[in-house]
């Protein structure tokens, strides 16, 4: 009896533990899939934009949608956005700086709204030449940052993905993968760093949110037991 009682306790210190690592593993995985089907759908009704107005072209044997997009354009961009939207609140907890600007799922719909409307000014409104639509372009999406973000790490992330983004967009189009009309920065067109800029401070800001309110469930029910 003496030992059993003894394992006893040990048991219940463990159970809270066990319970606290798995629930946040499930959390983390939900997050994933959610930021993941916002990112298919983003990029499926963004690169319908793109192509109706021939910015973007795709070879014929690789349209494969309803959408007329290649098909594995949405799952990259889910894929992204999923790494994205889990990278920003794990940055802001490694820093120890939580982002408090502006919490809340009003504000975040905001940011979206404002990023399609980046994205249907880069494929609608006509300029001149290339440099005026980019510097537009790269003003509005800093200024998405300053009106919904304002934090170091997630203008660093922002311009941190922006350029990796750029870069792999690049290699595809240098292999034939597909093209741009009118390319002016090498292979793409110059304002596309400046929608990578935006859509990765609009997806961190998604992340950001679902983390809070996570945060929030697990601290109800800890409180509850």
């Amino acid at each position: 009896m003496a030992e059993g009682e003894t394992e006893l306790p040990g048991s219940k210190k463990c159970g809270p533990y066990i319970s606290s690592v798995t629930s946040q593993s499930v959390n983390l995985m939900i997050r994933g899939v959610v930021l993941f089907f916002i990112g298919v759908f983003l990029a499926l009704v963004l690169n319908l934009l793109q192509i109706q107005r021939n910015v973007t072209l795709f070879p014929p044997d690789v349209i494969a949608s309803i959408f007329s997009s290649a098909w594995w354009v949405p799952p990259c961009c889910g894929t992204a956005s999923a790494v994205i939207g889990l990278l920003y609140p794990c940055i802001d907890r490694h820093l120890g700086e939580p982002h408090k600007f502006k919490r809340e799922w009003s504000s975040v719909m905001r940011c979206v709204a404002v990023f399609v409307g980046i994205n249907h000014a880069s494929a609608k409104v006509d300029f001149d030449n290339n440099i005026q639509l980019s510097l537009t372009l790269a003003a509005l999406s800093i200024g998405l940052w300053w009106t919904f973000d304002r934090s170091r790490s997630g203008f660093g992330l922002g311009v941190g993905i922006a350029f990796l983004a750029t870069v792999v967009t690049q290699l595809l189009v240098y292999n034939g993968v597909y093209q741009y009309t009118s390319p002016d920065f090498l292979y793409v067109r110059s304002w596309l760093p400046c929608i990578f800029f935006a859509g990765g401070i609009t997806m961190g800001n998604i992340g950001r949110q679902l983390a809070m309110y996570e945060c929030k469930v697990i601290a109800e029910k800890s409180h509850q037991e």
